[in-house]
């Protein structure tokens, strides 16, 4: 596993490093460039709705009915001045399915990150950099199975980064933040899940009679490098690709005070096509791998978790339904 996810991300780096190194070509077949950079603010953002629904009587075929809903709220707001810029950042999601007899509506998709970042330039596309990131979820969430079990809620876990570093920014569509001085905070806000030790905080100690002696204090502090590599297509008029949105982030994290080689990785993409002012069709994708978040398995296949370890994660959201760009 741990060498399949090295593949992985060299071949992130990999395909990030030949965007780059192709930015002075691409600039020259699009049909107009990148938007010049304006001093003062900059604001928008995009609201998305999809709903799909499935009804079934008498079907020969088999099958349940469902219905499923999932929104997407991206806003930005950015300030340029003659040498240094102010960008923030947020973004939420939340999708649901409610499929056959059971009532219930099942979580498909839960995000709110928010970030910030001030840079001042130092030389040409060079700036030194201070970023936030705070990221965590809205409600609790199950792995269902015949052993229903909760495994994340609100601000469990919550993620908060502070990071000082160099940003290169060679178009306003493109960023590369290198952060060797970064603080990680990881913040479990449910009893149940800190006293199991869930997202690598200390678990509570617990005597022969199942007593909490010492209880877990819902934190767990990391000091390492950060990587974000961020670019954005909606900054380019780019003739064959005017009604497309594309946005790609890849962060990267090494905790240099407990196994530096294990690297944290969140790669989030989204891609937006306008069939018209209103309709839409979105796709997003997000891999994750972090060694501190155990994911329960079923080794055996009889519907039972027997164990816990991490495991690379992967979702993938595909939508047809109305947007609106503000």
């Amino acid at each position: 596993m741990k060498f399949k996810l090295i593949l992985v991300i060299f071949y992130l780096i990999g395909c990030s490093l030949s965007l780059f190194s192709q930015v002075k070509e691409v600039e020259t077949i699009v049909k107009s460039k990148p938007k010049a950079d304006t001093i003062g603010w900059k604001k928008g953002g995009l609201l998305s709705i999809n709903l799909a629904q499935t009804s079934l009587t008498n079907w020969a075929a088999g099958g349940q009915n469902s219905i499923s809903i999932q929104g997407l709220l991206s806003l930005f707001s950015s300030h340029k001045w003659t040498i240094s810029y102010w960008d923030n950042y947020l973004d939420i999601g939340y999708g649901l399915l409610q499929q056959g007899e059971n009532k219930k509506f099942i979580k498909t998709d839960d995000k709110f990150e928010l970030t910030s970042k001030y840079g001042l330039q130092f030389q040409k596309n060079f700036f030194t950099a201070f970023a936030l990131n705070f990221r965590t979820q809205l409600t609790v969430g199950w792995n269902y199975g015949k052993d229903t079990q909760k495994i994340s809620n609100f601000l469990a876990p919550a993620y908060l980064i502070t990071a000082l570093g160099i940003d290169w920014k060679p178009l306003s569509a493109i960023s590369v933040f290198a952060a060797p001085m970064t603080g990680r905070l990881t913040y479990v806000n449910d009893e149940e899940l800190a006293n199991k030790g869930s997202f690598g905080v200390k678990p509570s100690v617990y005597d022969s009679l199942g007593n909490i002696i010492e209880k877990s204090n819902k934190t767990k502090k990391e000091f390492g490098g950060f990587l974000r590599i961020y670019f954005s297509k909606s900054d380019f008029n780019w003739e064959v690709l005017k009604n497309i949105s594309i946005t790609s982030k890849l962060d990267l994290f090494s905790d240099y005070l407990n196994k530096p080689q294990n690297i944290d990785v969140n790669w989030e993409n989204i891609i937006f096509f306008k069939v018209n002012k209103i309709i839409s069709i979105n796709l997003s994708t997000q891999l994750i791998y972090d060694e501190n978040v155990k994911i329960p398995i079923d080794s055996n296949g009889d519907g039972k978790f027997d164990s816990f370890a991490p495991r690379t994660q992967f979702k993938e959201i595909f939508g047809l339904g109305i947007s609106l760009n503000f």
